[in-house]
């Protein structure tokens, strides 16, 4: 009578440690991490606030969800070189030298700035709705058909610089909740098509980031709701000053979205 339960005990004790090895085991290889933190403004935390002093126009972010990672996780080595306004070629240029053979962590947001995310806002916001749909339809055919290149050389060269390191690219949400709760900005039409845009640039991106053999982080799921006008606690800024933190997280979106799925990719 008593075997089964013994058996089903010693089975859940061998369950638990080896859960808790595999936990452990994964807490010692972020603390032995070298982590490199690549990217555009939504992985420098810009609209996160608490800005580090030495980061000038680039506004890396203490809410970043790279510094969030660091300060749980302690890596070996910290490199936080994302930039507002960063396009695929600033990385190229001016973040790539920043990664070695000994990098085994890197995180990277890019392409949205290269696909004219900024000015496309401006005109959504400003212009009419046929102002707003052009600009949203150039857009994603730059993304369909430049960016997909201009992506593959900032993965290639990621990997020939840091060719033993586990790579996450993070995405874009949605940055608005459509038929929500706003009663003030833009309507339905111009959020449909921003929204829309965003899953272009993710579906390429994602794309791209299976090719090149790296995670992709898709962070749509865990915004819903969270979008501007959504249901929950907003985690993106609408327009804002100063005028560059429009559009973006706040540090409740760095660490209640993007960190989660940075740390599960």
């Amino acid at each position: 009578m008593f075997r089964p339960s013994r058996a089903l005990s010693v089975s859940a004790i061998a369950a638990t440690l080896a859960m808790t090895t595999l936990f452990a085991a994964s807490e010692a290889n972020a603390a032995g991490a070298n982590y490199v933190a690549l990217g555009d403004s939504y992985s420098a935390g810009v609209g996160a606030g608490s800005y580090l002093s030495d980061s000038g126009s680039c506004k890396r972010s203490t809410n970043s969800y790279a510094y969030l990672w660091k300060n749980a996780h302690s890596p070996s080595s910290f490199k936080f070189v994302a930039c507002s306004g960063a396009k695929t070629g600033d990385v190229l240029n001016n973040q790539i030298s920043s990664l070695s053979s000994s990098t085994s962590l890197v995180s990277i947001s890019i392409g949205g700035n290269d696909a004219g995310f900024a000015s496309t806002m401006q005109t959504c916001v400003l212009g009419s709705d046929s102002d707003c749909l052009n600009a949203v339809n150039n857009a994603e055919n730059y993304a369909r058909n430049t960016l997909p290149g201009q992506l593959d050389q900032v993965y290639s060269a990621i990997h020939a610089k840091a060719p033993n390191a586990h790579v996450v690219v993070l995405g874009y949400p949605h940055l608005y909740k459509i038929g929500g709760s706003c009663i003030f900005g833009i309507g339905d039409t111009k959020r449909s098509a921003i929204n829309g845009a965003a899953d272009t640039l993710d579906e390429v991106i994602a794309k791209r980031v299976a090719n090149a053999g790296f995670s992709f982080g898709d962070v749509r799921g865990i915004f819903a709701e969270h979008e501007i006008c959504g249901s929950l606690t907003t985690w993106l800024n609408s327009t804002t000053l100063p005028i560059d933190e429009s559009y973006h997280p706040k540090a409740s979106g760095q660490a209640g979205g993007y960190l989660p799925v940075f740390t599960a990719s």
